[in-house]
């Protein structure tokens, strides 16, 4: 991790506050849109019971009472039917009031819950409203994996050849503000809600990516990208440092990213990928913080991997990280930058992809079975970001990618990514040899690359979105 002021240093406290100001008016903005939802939710039930057929229900006195009984229960709990999301993915507000259907959802998302969320030894409540669990680490979700059972996570592996290690055990994550630790042998997860789960929209994939057809030079179902990458050779890793910014996202059906990808397979459905970096995604989490986040999948999306620990798979062994908190603190523009390290290669005894955080944190790792392509290497890498355009106005999105300001205002006010390196066969971390910047809509968002001795390879992108040059 790193922090850089532009004039002098500021006290890490004095953007504290700053997050703790913006959770404040988050706070405010939802109770805005509870208030907007009760409207809408009271006047989707009186609707529907002007429609309804009274000579019917006066002659029936068990339909008379059910009418009673939802219009009661519409003035008394208007967001809680309001909030329940999709059933399948149609919107409830566009269907007739289902309550089998809703009791349905419930039960699902509470059969989820129950596989998600682990017996904690400790709990910690982080200042931002999170949860976190202190979870026995053989006990993660990782090893309801069919191969995991019974196993332990394994011991740290070599790591790679001209990388400097320092553990560092700055705070850089909210909850830690607390002053709470999680204990030897656990490890901390961000505790999963029924307020998560009914903000997704699908059930049924929560957790993971929409399904899309995956192209490094095209966006495809609102995706847009400014990335820079490598191809070409055979990859065994990839280091960076990331710029934190707390992009602003137009709408819940939207997100913000910075990550790497570490691919291979071909750009169909045998797509395999490693992620891992910052997101701002307010249907994920509820919130608009920049969160550090994991994501895996083998078949492009489809039907395997997910974020974070929200399905088997990864294998956390670190009692400090808890994968999908928010981070702290964040850079300001015109002031102090932040950003953080990470680190993913392949353990040459094992074969698991492992991830670092910061200099020196191991996070933990991706088991080599859970991989095609991957079990032997990567074929691409890349760097960068990625926010979705939903178009819900008609025009473009105005979500930001990275500060939100273009790549032309360099340091300080456009978002960055520094020191990026790649390990080769023999487990050394080397420069790169043949970096590309690729932007898909650069009049929204855009990339600028460069070389120096202190950075390395590094890049500025990012955008507003929606301006003049992009309407």
């Amino acid at each position: 991790m790193c922090w850089i002021d532009l004039v002098e240093s500021k006290p890490r406290n004095t953007h504290f506050c700053f997050v703790h100001g913006r959770r404040k008016r988050r706070r405010r903005r939802q109770g805005q849109c509870e208030q907007s939802h009760t409207d809408l939710s009271i006047e989707t039930k009186r609707q529907n019971l002007s429609s309804m057929d009274f000579s019917l229900c006066l002659s029936s006195p068990i339909i008379s009472t059910l009418v009673h009984f939802l219009l009661v229960a519409s003035l008394f709990c208007p967001v809680c039917s309001s909030d329940i999301g999709n059933i399948g993915n149609t919107p409830v507000a566009n269907q007739t009031f289902k309550p089998q259907e809703e009791a349905h959802k419930m039960n699902i998302i509470r059969t989820r819950l129950q596989q998600i969320n682990k017996p904690a030894v400790k709990t910690i409540q982080s200042p931002d409203g999170d949860v976190i669990d202190c979870v026995v680490s053989h006990q993660q979700p990782a090893f309801d994996h069919p191969m995991l059972k019974g196993h332990k996570p394994l011991d740290p592996p070599e790591r790679p050849k001209g990388h400097n290690q320092m553990d560092m055990s700055e705070n850089f994550q909210l909850w830690t503000m607390s002053g709470e630790s999680c204990p030897e042998g656990t490890i901390p997860i961000r505790r999963t809600t029924e307020q998560d789960m009914l903000r997704a929209s699908s059930v049924s994939r929560f957790g993971r990516k929409i399904r899309r057809r995956v192209r490094r030079d095209t966006n495809s179902n609102g995706h847009e990208h400014a990335v820079g990458y490598v191809s070409g050779e055979q990859y065994y890793g990839a280091k960076a440092s990331i710029n934190v910014w707390a992009p602003r996202v137009a709408n819940q059906d939207e997100f913000s990213l910075s990550q790497m990808w570490v691919i291979s397979g071909s750009f169909g459905d045998d797509l395999n990928t490693i992620e891992s970096g910052w997101q701002v995604s307010p249907e994920l989490y509820g919130d608009r913080y920049p969160r550090f986040f994991t994501y895996w999948t083998s078949d492009a999306y489809q039907a395997t991997g997910c974020y974070n620990l929200l399905c088997s798979g990864f294998v956390q062994t670190n009692n400090r990280i808890a994968i999908g908190a928010a981070i702290s603190p964040t850079s300001s523009y015109a002031g102090g930058q932040f950003d953080i390290s990470l680190l993913i290669w392949k353990d040459p005894k094992h074969g698991n992809w492992w991830l670092e955080f910061g200099s020196g944190i191991l996070v933990g790792y991706w088991p080599s079975f859970l991989f095609t392509h991957l079990r032997d290497h990567a074929s691409m890498v890349q760097f960068g970001g990625e926010i979705v355009n939903s178009r819900q106005s008609g025009s473009h999105t105005s979500t930001q990618m990275g500060s939100g300001h273009f790549a032309s205002e360099g340091f300080g006010k456009a978002s960055y990514f520094r020191n990026m390196q790649v390990v080769d066969w023999d487990n050394n971390l080397v420069p790169l040899s043949n970096l590309r910047v690729l932007a898909d809509h650069p009049n929204c968002y855009d990339i600028q690359g460069g070389i120096n001795n202190v950075w390395g390879n590094y890049f500025y992108y990012g955008g507003p979105g929606r301006n003049v040059r992009c309407p």
